[in-house]
């Protein structure tokens, strides 16, 4: 699709963005294409079509959060169309859908000490402080995990303790990481080195797989889940971003500094994490207070 080539080649949006775009658009340009095959009298921006395709994927269990993603999809999508004369008997009013907004998920401040006991590490090796640091590093940072796949031996700044990533749109960044982290930070690379040894691997990324390749951001995703499973705790990387900047917030640090370091382009985004502590501030009260109206 010419869209989507132009979106990685112009607007320089990421290999992911351009998946998810993918996933959104090509089922429903197909489903287009068949009903225009089967109706070949009908307008090409039918209305129809498009509010028919929507109940059929929310019969088909599709969220509306999921929906509405695809509406924004499909709203940029013809944006791209409408630059061309032909393309605009195809362009469809978009409507509105509403969903809820879940609060984000965190592990509480008290529960994340647990997870950063390096006792046993030793006796694992390179899998075991990989996976330790995976999870150090998404809690300390705060960076998703498509970016801690990505990272390389040239973005880590040792001496000033600074890490770089490159994040939505291809932005880069600058994250510190922080003196306790970077201490595990220097213990792992000794392992990495031996076992890109062993496994004669050239890969210059900072966390490799069995084979001595790369992680991909679905191996993040399983690594991690299960190295919190295994302190019986449940969370994703997703969830330690979500972590690191509430108890950022909870300590009293800036709601500015914290949409830096977590690559958010608007304010609004980072202020969903005060929402966060409202709530966890009013799950105190109601617990502690007399007069909250709880029954305790």
């Amino acid at each position: 699709m010419a869209y989507l080539k132009d979106l990685a080649e112009t607007k320089r949006r990421s290999k992911h963005t351009i998946e998810a775009y993918s996933r959104d658009l090509i089922p429903f340009v197909t489903y287009i294409q068949r009903q225009h095959q089967e109706f070949p009298g009908a307008e090409r921006n039918d209305p129809l079509f498009l509010r028919i395709y929507l109940r059929q994927r929310a019969d088909e269990g599709v969220s509306n959060r999921s929906l509405a993603r695809f509406l924004s999809a499909l709203s940029g999508f013809q944006k791209y169309m409408s630059l061309t004369h032909q393309y605009k008997p195809y362009l469809f009013k978009i409507p509105r859908i509403k969903y809820s907004s879940r609060l984000p998920s965190f592990v509480p401040q008290g529960e994340v000490n647990r997870l950063f006991d390096t006792g046993n590490l030793e006796q694992q090796g390179y899998f075991g402080w990989r996976d330790f640091l995976m999870v150090a590093l998404l809690y300390v940072t705060g960076i998703r995990r498509e970016e801690l796949a990505g990272i390389t031996l040239t973005d880590i700044d040792i001496d000033r303790g600074l890490l770089t990533v490159i994040g939505k749109g291809n932005k880069e960044r600058v994250v510190p990481i922080g003196d306790i982290t970077l201490a595990d930070l220097n213990k792992y690379l000794t392992y990495r080195e031996t076992f890109a040894k062993e496994k004669k691997s050239l890969s210059a990324h900072l966390f490799l797989n069995k084979s001595g390749k790369p992680l991909s951001v679905r191996s993040v995703d399983r690594l991690v889940k299960r190295f919190g499973q295994a302190e019986g705790l449940e969370f994703t990387p997703h969830t330690l971003r979500h972590s690191f900047a509430t108890h950022l917030l909870e300590n009293g640090a800036d709601l500015m500094l914290i949409k830096e370091i977590l690559g958010h382009s608007s304010l609004s985004t980072t202020q969903k994490y005060t929402h966060v502590t409202a709530e966890a501030m009013k799950q105190v009260y109601k617990q502690a207070h007399p007069r909250s109206g709880s029954d305790k």
